[in-house]
């Protein structure tokens, strides 16, 4: 295998579409890759509420240069799109959202074929799925996590077992008496079932991500560690509030918890992670816990 770890040239290529005539709009979906490589790993990335494939270029970077392959659509609630609550599509907006990627996966290779050079170069059975806050609930059904029902129970399970590995970041915990009644009222789907979650999966959180959704504080954004049977690794955030750092853009005027260290952190552990289950480098994970001395936060692992 011969990725490139040190890339200094990347090309992207937007909008990519996918028709989607039951959808009601076409998918758009954003792909970037190194120039140079072989044997490419492929990371699908998630947008939080309201977000879009143009999000995510602290992360995005990082990984590219790295080797990877980073493809990111853009869902119904995305702010470029403008639908509102009147519209019928919305309250199923989360299934759609699951949907769109599973989309995406199945025409990988029409995604790929519009990079000029790409096909050929890319490796679709190292396949990670990433999410960040709804992104992360999103993704998190490919990987097992299912919605608890009415009725209490678990619902559809939408594992995709192509899918090798899993970032969650700053995803939503448990629901019931641990949203608000606000919560409660409008996102049924916040309550999910953790224990069929077995795809290895790295979880990171904020230890000062208070969510306006939950009556818990921020070790909510830890349930998914904790809880489900494939989450290896929890990197905990010092200070690190919901945007965990300013991971969704280079200098966002909405970053509540601006730091180049956090960000730093988020794609230095996400990294060694993919590297080390996609077996790209199996001593990636190793090698950062062994020299890590980080003040901007703290891996666990179980």
């Amino acid at each position: 295998m011969s990725t490139s770890t040190t890339a200094s040239q990347v090309i992207s290529v937007r909008p990519v579409t996918l028709p989607a005539a039951h959808r009601g709009d076409d998918l758009q979906v954003r792909i970037t890759a190194p120039v140079a490589g072989t044997e490419l790993p492929v990371i699908v990335l998630a947008h939080g509420f309201g977000g879009s494939m143009n999000a995510y270029d602290p992360l995005v970077d990082h990984w590219t240069a790295n080797g990877f392959v980073v493809v990111q659509p853009t869902f119904l609630d995305s702010a470029t799109l403008g639908l509102t609550p009147a519209d019928p599509r919305y309250p199923a907006i989360w299934q759609i959202r699951v949907d769109d990627v599973e989309r995406v996966i199945d025409e990988l290779d029409t995604v790929i074929g519009a990079v000029p050079g790409l096909a050929g170069r890319v490796d679709t059975g190292r396949l990670a799925v990433a999410g960040h806050s709804w992104g992360g609930q999103t993704v998190g059904m490919l990987l097992g996590a299912r919605v608890v029902g009415a009725d209490g129970r678990p619902g559809e399970d939408r594992t995709d077992k192509r899918v090798k590995a899993g970032v969650l970041l700053a995803t939503t915990g448990t629901g019931g008496a641990d949203l608000t009644p606000f919560a409660q009222q409008n996102f049924a789907f916040m309550s999910p079932d953790f224990d069929q979650l077995t795809t290895p999966t790295i979880v990171v959180a904020g230890d000062r991500d208070q969510s306006m959704l939950s009556t818990r504080g921020p070790d909510w954004f830890t349930d998914v560690y904790h809880l489900s049977p494939g989450a290896r690794h929890l990197v905990t955030l010092t200070g690190g509030e919901h945007t965990l750092g300013g991971i969704h853009a280079y200098g966002s005027t909405d970053t509540t918890d601006e730091s180049p260290e956090r960000v730093d952190l988020v794609r230095r552990s996400t990294t060694a992670f993919l590297q080390q289950v996609l077996e790209v480098d199996p001593a990636a994970w190793s090698t950062l816990v062994a020299s890590s001395t980080e003040p901007a936060g703290r891996i666990e692992s179980k």
